[in-house]
């Protein structure tokens, strides 16, 4: 697999983990305007959720591209 195949199937991955997990912390109602006016938990569940979803979505299109 080309370099150029890899580093994209990375950023799309990392794109798509971070929208779908800011949308699901959105829907959950587990964010706020600014950083500091989330609490501890609430945080910590909003990078959990993007670290998740970045995670599978890299996995998925990683999959697709080599199949």
């Amino acid at each position: 697999m080309p370099l150029f195949d890899i580093l994209m199937v990375l950023s799309l991955g990392i794109l798509a983990g971070t929208l779908i997990g800011l949308a699901i912390g959105f829907l959950a109602r587990r964010q706020h305007p600014a950083w500091e006016e989330m609490s501890r938990e609430d945080s910590t569940i909003n990078i959990a959720l993007i670290l998740f979803f970045s995670c599978a979505c890299t996995a998925v299109l990683a999959w697709y591209a080599l199949t």
